[in-house]
């Protein structure tokens, strides 16, 4: 399986960006779905979740009511919508898919891996 995350960018502080991310097979279908984050010099952290009937949602603290996480399960894609952005939320996002149906805020939880996205947000 192969994931492949959209959608970073360069944004000033207080603005929006969507990521996207599709998986290349039916395989994420009945697991959960999740987005982490890691700073330079810091670990992956985990940012927000889905189940895989995306009837469930987490989120990190620092994010809750600024960040929401979507799933598309015809398409096999997650999105993350993030808005009012702050600099500290400058971060390499990766999206990942979950060993279980339910969300997990452990990286050991979530068994596939895509690249990573680049997101800048400047003060």
């Amino acid at each position: 399986v192969q994931l492949q995350a959209s959608g970073g960018g360069l944004v000033q502080a207080g603005g929006s960006l969507t990521l996207s991310c599709a998986a290349s097979r039916r395989t994420a279908s009945n697991n959960a779905m999740g987005w982490f984050r890691q700073a330079p010099g810091k670990e992956r952290e985990f940012v927000a979740s889905i189940s895989w009937n995306a009837a469930n949602t987490n989120y990190v603290d620092s994010v809750k009511g600024r960040f929401y996480i979507a799933r598309d399960k015809a398409r096999d894609t997650v999105n993350l919508q993030m808005n009012s952005l702050k600099p500290e939320d400058t971060a390499t996002y990766y999206c990942a898919v979950g060993l279980r149906p339910y969300g997990s805020t452990s990286a050991r939880d979530y068994r596939y891996w895509g690249p990573g996205t680049q997101v800048t947000v400047s003060s």
